[in-house]
């Protein structure tokens, strides 16, 4: 059994965590193979097009395939305490309901109606500027990206790389080692970090070193949707 209240004291920390063996090799292996099926995706990027790296992502379409689904229903209620809990330190008024759909109705209100959870797939030298997925004014603070892929055996390098920028401090990065079927939960944004003079809010952005060789393939769960 997942132990939730880690996980949070670990997002306090460091703005991420990891948790092992979210998906069975199976199961990444199957989302792995869908990246070749264009008719279930919405739209394709090619990074190096619009300076964001290099590789490529697709982001799914309704309906959205069942594992993304049942991940982003089952992942949100744990995380919901804590995206509330860093809002009421960092004085930020915006409190998120308990149940998935419900914060996706205030986002389809909003306007926010094309679905966010896509694949990413990265080969020899491609990587991922350091970034955020906003997309609109309802943005959840928390995200979570699964690598489908088995490091040493599938691909080398291509590691997740989170920075945070303090103010008044040079920036620190954090490498976040994982292996295939493992996920790492991390702020999109800012999180709260405790001062000398009270709470403050640190900018967090994520990215992907360079792909030595072989092929990666990761899923990103975002649980907002896009205007």
């Amino acid at each position: 059994m997942r132990d939730w209240e880690e996980t949070g004291r670990e997002l306090d920390a460091r703005g991420c965590a990891v948790l092992e063996q979210l998906l069975t090799p199976d199961e990444c292996e199957a989302l792995a193979l869908l990246y070749d099926l264009d008719d279930a995706f919405r739209s394709r990027v090619v990074m190096a097009r619009h300076g964001f790296g290099r590789g490529e992502y697709k982001y799914f379409d309704h309906p959205l395939p069942e594992l993304v689904t049942k991940l982003r229903t089952a992942l949100y209620p744990h995380l919901v305490p804590i995206a509330n809990r860093w809002n009421t330190a960092m004085g930020i008024d915006v409190r998120y309901p308990d149940a998935h759909a419900d914060f996706l109705a205030r986002c389809h209100e909003a306007g926010q109606v094309r679905p966010t959870p896509l694949l990413l797939r990265y080969g020899v030298d491609d990587y991922n500027c350091l970034h955020q997925d906003l997309y609109g004014e309802h943005v959840f603070p928390l995200q979570v990206a699964i690598l489908l892929s088995e490091p040493g055996r599938d691909f080398t390098g291509g590691e997740f790389v989170l920075t945070e920028q303090r103010p008044r401090m040079q920036s620190r990065a954090e490498v976040v080692p994982l292996r295939q079927g493992d996920a790492v939960v991390f702020a999109v944004h800012h999180r709260p970090v405790q001062g000398t003079r009270g709470t403050y809010r640190v900018n967090l952005r994520h990215g992907v070193s360079r792909v030595r060789s072989g092929q990666r393939h990761t899923a990103g769960i975002i649980f907002h949707d896009a205007a």
